[in-house]
């Protein structure tokens, strides 16, 4: 069958496939087939691809002042877990016959006002957050949002909004109980930055389960970094580079991780006869390094598809729970 030159309407294509109209622009609305439709719906379908039918979003927005778009704000896209996070998101929200506006401003309050308020502008259904600092509600408020719908993903951030994150205070707790079963008990810790909900809950995790086991981390041991290599080196170095460095360190990122990896290898020390490291994430390239990386996986691509769907869920019902995933122990050579 030809196609017209012209799009094809509603209820030309209902006409061809024997419907009403309100039928064929019921089952059109939908992103993809739904099971159990009946063979009449099947029937639009198949008429409306063999027409080159395509929705009028502009006038479909109009009419319910819905976008059908998502804004995601996430720093740091190059970064491989935060990568993965963006692709689960991004398949979700295909799946559910949305589009995203992505914006990746640097990981400050100010860029990200100004993303903020970009995707506002663009009128997008709901907002997902990945980069809030701590304590976020007063950033949140200030924003003047009213009710638009905005769940945070990978950091909860204390805001009072909803959230979905890996459960990171109990991989900072595996961490120390791997390290604790080892025998280790000189310890010391690169904590990453402290307005990050993902650091901070990694080291409380960790510390806390220290303590229980009556092993206590002196201040100088709590190191602060950035999230990636160069954090890691810089901290390294700072607790490697002297006599009385620990035996075992555990890196709240495995980028930090690898930073310090890199400094025992300068200083010569041994992994992990002289120092133990343990990660955190299980981003591909550490299972290859010359002595594979201990860590804690987090499920990144889960964490993004459970993000829009319970961003969806407030969109729809103004109303979603909160999300802690579970994560787990990789245990490797460098522990």
């Amino acid at each position: 069958m030809s196609r017209p030159d012209r799009a094809p309407t509603l209820k030309e294509i209902a006409e061809r496939a024997g419907v009403h109209v309100s039928t064929a622009s019921r089952v059109l609305r939908q992103p993809e087939p739904v099971d159990g439709w009946s063979e009449s719906a099947l029937r639009v379908r198949e008429v409306a691809a063999e027409l080159g039918y395509r929705p009028n979003l502009w006038a479909a927005s109009l009419r319910t002042r819905k976008t059908t778009t998502l804004g995601v704000v996430m720093p740091r896209l190059t970064d491989g877990v935060v990568a993965t996070t963006y692709q689960g998101i991004e398949e979700a929200a295909t799946k559910a016959g949305y589009s995203v506006l992505l914006s990746s401003p640097p990981d400050d309050l100010e860029a990200q006002r100004r993303a903020i308020t970009l995707l506002v502008g663009r009128q997008v259904d709901g907002l997902l957050l990945s980069s809030l600092h701590i304590p976020g509600r007063p950033f949140v408020e200030s924003l003047g949002l009213g009710q638009l719908p905005i769940l945070t993903v990978t950091r909860h951030a204390d805001a009072g909004l909803p959230f979905v994150v890996g459960d990171d205070y109990r991989g900072g707790a595996l961490a120390a109980r791997h390290l604790l079963d080892r025998g280790y008990t000189d310890l010391a810790i690169i904590a990453g930055p402290d307005h990050a909900s993902t650091a901070r809950d990694r080291r409380d995790g960790f510390l806390d389960t220290l303590r229980e086991a009556s092993v206590e981390v002196s201040a100088d041991r709590i190191v602060p970094s950035s999230f990636d290599v160069s954090g890691g080196v810089e901290a390294g170095r700072a607790l490697l580079d002297r006599t009385d460095r620990p035996r075992a360190i555990f890196a709240v990122s495995d980028t930090i991780a690898i930073g310090i990896l890199g400094v025992a290898r300068d200083l010569g020390l041994s992994i992990p006869d002289d120092l133990a490291v343990v990660g955190y994430n299980d981003i591909p390239v550490v299972a290859q390094l010359p002595v594979p990386l201990t860590t804690v996986r987090s499920p990144a691509h889960d964490i993004g598809v459970a993000a829009v769907r319970r961003l969806l869920d407030l969109v729809r019902d103004g109303d979603a729970e909160s999300m802690r995933l579970p994560v787990e122990l990789v245990v490797r050579a460098s522990s």
